[in-house]
């Protein structure tokens, strides 16, 4: 990102290929050890086909698409983030933004990530560049 925020600025989109490890490794270094994140019984036991990525690797994924995005001297200052399908083993999440409030240095972004049943994660996020920085 170059210059100032700006609204209507589309996002580059994110494709984020999933596999079984992905989606266990991402699990356990977020601390969440629920069965359903590793063991393919246990989600069935559920009603999922197979193991799923948790809310917290789904946060961090979004959060690294925006600050891919925002440039390294940006804080996300607020994120609000509704789950829809399942992302499993196999799918590629494709995360796509549009800029819907901007200043100079703050921007909230309206995200999507999708896969092929549709969509995974919708959220709105806030980002503050911190010390003028203009990459």
């Amino acid at each position: 990102m170059t210059g100032r925020f700006a609204v209507g600025t589309r996002l580059p989109t994110l494709d984020l290929p999933l596999d079984r490890t992905t989606i266990v490794a991402a699990a356990i270094a977020s601390q969440d050890f629920e069965d359903v994140h590793h063991d393919p019984g246990k989600a069935a036991e559920r009603g999922v086909a197979d193991i799923f990525m948790s809310i917290n690797s789904t946060n961090g994924f979004l959060d690294r698409y925006i600050t891919d995005w925002s440039g390294p001297r940006s804080r996300i200052t607020k994120v609000a983030l509704r789950l829809g399908v399942p992302a499993l083993p196999g799918d590629t999440i494709r995360f796509a933004g549009e800029v819907t409030e901007a200043s100079a240095d703050t921007a909230t972004v309206q995200v999507t990530g999708a896969v092929e049943r549709g969509v995974h994660v919708s959220a709105q996020v806030t980002v503050t560049r911190m010390d003028g920085d203009s990459r």
